[in-house]
């Protein structure tokens, strides 16, 4: 008599856990990382777009301040609110991160200076650069 297998062994199952088991450890914190910077690029614009809207209402005003009440000023979103310290001659507008992107704080200034004052553990900052990958790299 021939003897028909039906089914999976155990063993054989317990190996096919193992395996999505290391692929979703690997996976999981990737695709995390892969989110955070793509929300980071919502902070990155919002600032490239203000700077020169900054310096169009300097031209316009030969200020600064009061650059924070136009149309061109960013409006907060679910991931970062925007703030603005202003003097006659210069100014810093800050990012800083809310809610999932707790902890991320970018600043650019009126020469252009882009910089990461703050961040999660990993991350890094710079007095330099907007970092935009674990580690503290940047890719601007």
């Amino acid at each position: 008599m021939k003897r028909v297998q039906q089914g999976f062994t155990l063993i054989e199952i317990m190996v096919s856990v193992a395996i999505v088991g290391i692929l979703m450890a690997v996976a999981i914190p990737a695709y995390s990382d892969y989110v955070i910077r793509g929300r980071l690029s919502e902070a990155f614009t919002a600032l490239g777009g203000a700077q020169p809207a900054a310096e169009q209402y300097w031209s316009n005003n030969r200020k600064y301040d009061g650059f924070d009440g136009t149309s061109a000023f960013p409006a907060a979103t679910a991931n970062f609110r925007y703030t603005y310290t202003a003097t006659a001659s210069s100014y810093t507008l800050t990012a800083t991160g809310i809610g999932k992107m707790n902890g991320f704080v970018y600043t650019i200034d009126q020469n252009g200076t882009h910089a990461t004052t703050g961040s999660p553990t990993g991350w890094g900052v710079s007095t330099s650069c907007w970092v935009d990958h674990k580690g503290g790299a940047c890719s601007n």
